[in-house]
């Protein structure tokens, strides 16, 4: 097998032959791109670049200079005063080299990148979700909390520009934290559609700030109807040939598996000062001390400086390691470590006469065929082998099997030099079977010191309780909140939603004005928890059976503040009637995107054991505030040093499949879903703004003592705790099983939310709340666009369907849905706005 540029045919023939699938645009674009087959069910095709470094061994000067002209091309764009204050972020994983690149080229910028890579004691400053992707999430994990706050010009960089929905999500997110006047897009290919480019244009207008597109070569993908299913039919058929092989690195050839011959990988002696053991020779880089391994914490000019210096070095221990007759040499970088490998590789390419290529391992699984017209001619597996996040799993390494490589050159961070690298199936021993000699080399990685905490008041204020604070009874529940109800807070549902999407404004900084039900609407809420109320019993005693049996004899209820504070208070009472338990019980506020209230954390560990609190909340839908909790706690336990807490929610139910513990999994009707403040003891859902909440204070909410007419919050739990008598044996049997069973989370909901975003062509999955009860909120607070409503679901329904109708709504059935119904938000809503479909919504 030759290099996959090779023998005068274009490297997506054989994808494009098959399936259709045509690239339409500039005369460079074929030179830049191939084609491959993604293993991957939320799209058929990948585009493989040529000149990124990634899939594809490529002469690092050309894959460095690529980026760096990119670069100056944005120089010259933003004027030097201008490029003097901006800052550059490039996506993890793919992008993370190019994005280093592209600072270079601009000069003065600080750089950083984004990753899927938690660092303990390093706090967010904002993540967002990258839809297509196999892992979806990206952090973005600054040492400098200032280093996005400028406002300066913000330049994001990318491999490909494919419909702009990351860039979307990503300046969505930060521009509600950090709002600047202007954005710069960069990628190697800009293949956005024209319907693509305009939606971007319009969010540009709708935030206030211009948006410009950098890019090397633009043009269009052409996808034919059902690419999808014929793409994922290929994969099937070539990937059983590939196992049908039984050899894990070897390549499909034109419908056949075959294996490389491996070469002669029998220990050598140890050559010079370089240490070796078995197959693989180390190289001691002597890499500065203190200096970043690349942009995950932030990278600096001065840091750039510094790398310069020692790259000369670096390379010339790297050239000693080599075999003196190497004629062709990879080196090899790991995942989002990109940079300093491709610096190395450049560097080494000025001083040895052998031909030098440069690519990258990477989490991305693609069909390997090896053949001409196909872009990526053979695969590499291996296992994981840095401990990710994400748990074990497999890695790739492309095109390096059969290409003819003397040496490779392995770079990793220290994280990732680990025992699994070294074992008989990792990635040495994966590279011994193809080249006579493995070298590695090992940068350390970098760990900010974590910042000295201000001091804080020695005292916190105690819980707010009713009847001062909540029409519920002072022993229910203590509230770590603030009162904010002397402050006006509420704007019009439709003017949040404005702002909201626009950037303008976090949902946490306003209220929804309070729905007042109709009468015919509080018929329905009555008629509901009369026919649910045992059912709603039952859950309440499972989940609590679970918590006392799993988690503490004793737990410590700290609800989730508002919707989970009526499953509390239950979980609370069940646990006095069945066991004589008087459990403490708190509300505190969670906020997506900002986190779990740290304060509310800081009073808990002083009144409490941490070890026995469980966070409780009355429903999953597509589990972010799961995840949300799990890495506010991470982060709290390594700012504070206070550890013990344990993330895991226990719910009511859990129909997306998010949590362990749990009442039922079922997606039916709690009718305390269907109303606001007037079943949750009257408060207010959870306000986070920097004027009115400051770094010593709670979350704060409101108390609305003028709704009390309306109030039926104790009511609704009077009428479920009425039935706890008759479904006590019931619960008995029940938690039993459910505690024998596997309840490992299978996140089928957050899946479902994926391709429900993309086939709605919504393109944000915050806008796709699924569940009765999110569905429920969409139409009380947020501007709804449709409902999705489960074909034959019954009176769990009748209150959504009550709600559409006055809202003017659409409600669709749908054949195949996981949950009984899922509340579409209006995407990018302005007033007048209509929806992808082309109606008008009628607010």
């Amino acid at each position: 097998m030759k290099n996959a540029v090779n023998d005068g045919v274009w490297s997506g023939t054989w994808v494009a032959e098959r399936l259709g699938v045509g690239l339409e645009g500039d005369d460079g674009l074929q030179a830049l791109l191939g084609l491959a087959l993604r293993r991957n069910p939320k799209r058929a095709h990948l585009l493989v670049s040529h000149v990124l470094g990634k899939h594809v061994p490529q002469s690092p000067s050309v894959v460095y200079g690529h980026g760096f002209r990119l670069g100056r091309r944005v120089r010259e764009l933003l004027g030097e005063t201008e490029a003097a204050s901006a800052v550059v972020l490039g996506y993890a994983e793919t992008a993370t080299g190019l994005g280093h690149s592209v600072a270079d080229g601009l000069g003065l910028a600080p750089y950083l990148h984004s990753t899927r890579r938690p660092v303990a004691g390093v706090a967010r400053a904002g993540g967002f979700e990258e839809s297509h992707s196999h892992a979806t999430s990206h952090l973005l994990l600054p040492e400098d909390a200032g280093l996005l706050a400028g406002g300066g010009a913000l330049v994001l960089v990318d491999d490909e520009f494919s419909t702009g929905n990351t860039v979307l999500n990503t300046i969505r997110d930060l521009h509600e934290r950090y709002p600047r006047r202007r954005y710069v897009v960069v990628a190697l290919v800009d293949m956005r559609s024209a319907e693509d480019s305009a939606r971007l244009a319009r969010f540009a207008r709708e935030i206030g700030a211009r948006v410009d597109v950098v890019a090397t070569a633009s043009g269009t993908v052409r996808l034919p109807e059902g690419v999808l299913e014929k793409g994922q039919e290929l994969v099937a058929r070539y990937a059983s040939a590939e196992e049908a092989s039984s050899v894990e690195c070897g390549s499909v050839v034109a419908g056949r598996a075959h294996a490389a011959e491996p070469h002669d990988v029998s220990p050598r002696a140890p050559e010079g000062a370089h240490q070796r053991s078995g197959y693989v020779t180390r190289v001691d880089l002597h890499w500065p001390p203190g200096l970043p391994d690349g942009g995950r914490h932030g990278f600096t000019p001065a840091h750039r400086a510094r790398l310069e210096a020692a790259l000369p070095a670096m390379a010339a221990r790297v050239a000693e390691a080599l075999p003196a007759d190497a004629r062709r040499v990879l080196v090899l970088g790991f995942e989002e470590l990109m940079y300093a490998p491709l610096r190395i590789a450049r560097e080494l390419e000025q001083v040895v006469t052998a031909d030098v290529r440069f690519s990258t391992t990477t989490r991305s699984p693609v069909l390997a065929v090896d053949d001409p017209g196909y872009a990526i001619r053979s695969r590499l597996v291996f296992p994981a082998h840095d401990d990710p996040a994400d748990g074990p799993g497999e890695r790739y390494a492309y095109n390096v099997a059969g290409g003819g490589f003397d040496a490779v050159v392995a770079v990793v961070d220290s994280v990732a030099d680990t025992p699994a690298l070294h074992a008989p199936d990792g990635l040495p021993a994966r590279l011994a079977a193809h080249t006579p000699h493995v070298l590695l080399a090992v940068v350390p990685s970098y760990a900010p010191e974590p910042l000295a905490s201000p001091e804080r008041p020695a005292m916190l204020p105690e819980p707010l309780r009713g009847p001062a604070f909540s029409s519920y009874a002072p022993e229910e529940v203590g509230w770590l909140l603030q009162d904010l109800s002397d402050v006006t807070l509420e704007a019009p549902t439709e003017e949040r939603e404005e702002a909201i999407q626009s950037g303008g404004a976090h949902y946490a900084e306003s209220l929804p004005v309070e729905y007042q039900p109709s009468e015919q609407y509080q018929e329905l809420f009555h008629s509901a928890l009369d026919a649910s109320a045992a059912r709603i019993a039952q859950a309440v005693g499972v989940v609590t059976e679970t918590v006392i049996a799993e988690r503490s004899p004793r737990p410590v209820l700290v609800s989730l503040a508002r919707a989970g504070t009526p499953v509390g208070v239950l979980m609370r009472r069940w646990a006095r009637f069945r066991h004589g338990l008087e459990l403490p019980h708190y509300a505190v506020s969670i906020v997506r995107g900002r986190g779990i209230d740290a304060n509310a954390l800081r009073w808990l560990a002083a009144h409490h054991d941490p070890r026995d609190v469980v966070f409780v909340d009355g429903w999953t839908g597509k589990g972010a505030i799961t995840r949300e909790l799990t890495q506010a706690i991470e982060e709290f336990e390594e700012a504070e040093g206070i550890t013990g807490f344990d993330p895991e929610i226990a719910v009511l139910a859990d129909p997306g499949s998010c949590v362990r513990t749990y009442g039922t999994r079922e997606d039916f009707l709690i009718p305390s879903a269907c109303l606001n403040s007037t079943v949750s003891g009257l408060i207010s859902r959870t306000v986070l703004r920097a004027d009115l909440v400051g770094p010593n204070d709670f979350h704060g909410a409101k108390f609305y003592r003028e709704l009390a007419g309306a109030d039926v919050s104790v009511a609704f739990l009077d009428a479920v705790s009425a039935r706890f008598p008759e479904v006590a044996d019931t619960v008995d049997a029940a938690a039993k099983e459910l505690m024998a069973e596997d309840r490992t989370p299978t996140w089928e909901g957050w899946r479902a939310v994926e391709r429900i975003s993309e086939e709605y062509g919504i393109h944000d999955v915050n806008l796709v709340k699924p569940g009765v009860g999110e569905t429920t909120r969409v139409l009380l607070r947020r501007v709804p666009w449709k409902i999705l409503a489960k074909a034959g679901a019954g009176a769990d329904l009748d209150h959504v369907r009550l709600l559409a109708e006055q809202r003017g709504v659409l409600v669709e059935e749908v054949g195949e849905l996981p949950y009984t119904c899922v509340g579409l938000i209006h995407p990018q809503y302005t007033r007048g706005a209509t929806g992808a479909d082309g109606r008008a919504v009628n607010v």
